[in-house]
């Protein structure tokens, strides 16, 4: 039985929208600190979510994206190719060469002619970002788990002067970014997606688990802004790139990619995999729901216009100690920010 997924009627909504950003008023300092707060307690949780899912047996566990995930990871810190920061576990991994990568991916003729680029805000496509706003495009960064608001766009036409390389990184997509709305006129020419691991022979790809980039994908979608013609790449090592994600196993909602822009080779995948086609809300979680305050707005706004309610995934609890872990820690990890 096919999915359904729930399509906007813009015409008849309000406006969804983050809190606007003032470079002048603008706390980097409290923004830092905000969002490695938040960096380290997905982190944490994912790390116990990995370890409790690695236990599962049953014909739904991701036991195997959590075993391809670990042995990338710990190769690059075992070989020394990862990059700050630094463990790279339970991260879109840094690695070394991320430059160079950066630099196959801009002489494709698609990035060149692409006026709109989306680009994920962790730091291997650091310099994806920096070239696309050195090149006159209109960058699309998410706000970090979309917790905090939605998509930032950057104009490198009205960034201050030599304001570029700040408006690369997080704080500075903070900074300079407009946010935008699930109503924005937006057309995005080219997606750059982050992986730990990705299989050139099919296009199939890991990110780190937590799906934020499924997430973004499908609202950009949802928005009318993307299709299946838009191009979807990613940047990694040459040792990120695997023959062992088997994609009978992978769900509706993942993401494959089109091309791999590694250091030394640019890889087009012709992916068969089929591309989402907007949000699956039969499979995001109440957890993950409750997280992020513009898919909670979203999803009450479509069943008041739709009349119906929607469905809820299954519920991503974790086991009782797991709570009271990561509750400790959280606790701990506030009280080092203060």
């Amino acid at each position: 039985m096919k999915k359904r997924i729930y399509r906007p009627v813009p015409q008849r909504w309000g406006q969804i929208r983050a809190d606007s950003n003032s470079s002048t008023s603008f706390d980097k300092e409290a923004y830092e600190a905000e969002r490695l707060r938040l960096d380290a307690d997905a982190r944490e949780a994912m790390m116990i979510r990995a370890e409790a899912e690695s236990r599962q047996t049953d014909s739904n566990s991701n036991a195997w994206k959590w075993e391809i995930r670990k042995r990338i990871w710990d190769l690059m810190e075992r070989e020394n190719i990862a990059q700050n920061p630094r463990p790279v576990h339970h991260r879109i991994p840094n690695f070394v060469g991320a430059g160079a990568a950066a630099q196959m991916l801009a002489g494709l003729q698609a990035f060149a002619t692409a006026k709109c680029v989306k680009v994920n805000p962790d730091s291997p496509q650091k310099q994806v970002r920096y070239l696309a706003l050195s090149g006159g495009k209109n960058l699309l960064t998410p706000q970090p788990r979309l917790r905090t608001g939605f998509f930032s766009i950057l104009d490198a036409t009205i960034l201050p002067q030599g304001a570029i390389h700040e408006a690369c990184t997080s704080a500075g997509a903070g900074k300079y970014g407009k946010p935008i709305s699930l109503d924005a006129k937006l057309k995005v020419d080219l997606i750059v997606i982050g992986s730990v691991a990705v299989d050139p022979r099919t296009g199939a790809r890991l990110g780190k688990g937590e799906g934020f980039a499924e997430l973004e994908y499908g609202m950009l979608r949802y928005m009318g802004a993307i299709d299946d013609s838009t191009l979807i790449i990613t940047s990694v090592h040459d040792k990120q790139l695997v023959d062992d994600i088997p994609v009978e196993k992978l769900q509706v909602h993942d993401v494959p990619v089109d091309v791999i822009c590694t250091p030394t080779q640019v890889i087009h995948t012709n992916t068969t995999i089929p591309k989402p086609q907007g949000i699956y809300w039969d499979r995001l979680s109440p957890e993950k729901l409750g997280q992020i305050k513009i898919l909670r707005e979203l999803k009450k706004r479509i069943e008041q216009e739709t009349g119906q309610t929607l469905p809820c995934g299954p519920s991503e609890k974790l086991p009782p100690t797991a709570e009271r872990r990561l509750g400790r820690q959280r606790g701990q990890s506030t009280k080092e920010l203060q």
